[in-house]
């Protein structure tokens, strides 16, 4: 199974995707994958942006300063690259549900989470994910049908997640 969830507005998808994980957990499922946190910066117009590694305790800063004036891509590749290992590792252990904070750029060109989403499909691990309006058909193409969308709010994607991992929506 996988499903994905459409946000408006920025950093909905990455706080939606937050507390998810967080209740989540306390429903019992154990969970791999890494949710975004924004971290605002005073007197800055762009945040720092952090992984959270669902499988431990890592939290990874993906987002370089490019300095004032710079609108070139912030993404830090090595440190997406380094979350990406983690979570990949994190598959051995059969998780109950794989969260992925976004299907964004990296994914599109076949790099970033893109391989880890699609060995926990093959593994049977259900995955959730968030996709912005401008990605959707490549993520659509990407999914090949399996893709199934979830309303964002936070009940609609917890019952999903815990039909998707077998267990009873209370």
């Amino acid at each position: 199974m996988l499903g994905f969830v459409t946000t408006p507005g920025r950093g909905a998808s990455d706080r939606l995707l937050y507390g998810l994980a967080d209740r989540l957990r306390a429903d019992g499922l154990t969970l791999a994958g890494a949710i975004q946190d924004n971290i605002e910066r005073a007197a800055e117009t762009r945040c720092d942006m952090e992984l959270h590694v669902l499988s431990g305790a890592d939290v990874i800063r993906i987002s370089q300063n490019l300095g004032a004036g710079s609108r070139g891509c912030r993404l830090d590749p090595a440190g997406l690259e380094q979350a990406v290992g983690l979570v990949g590792a994190a598959l051995e252990a059969g998780p109950d549900l794989l969260i992925i904070n976004k299907f964004g750029k990296q994914e599109l060109e076949g790099r970033g989470f893109r391989p880890v989403i699609a060995g926990a499909l093959l593994r049977g691990i259900p995955v959730l994910t968030a996709v912005n309006d401008k990605n959707l058909p490549a993520f659509l193409a990407f999914a090949d049908n399996l893709a199934e969308r979830v309303a964002p709010t936070p009940e609609a994607t917890r019952a999903w997640c815990l039909r998707a991992a077998g267990r009873q929506v209370a």
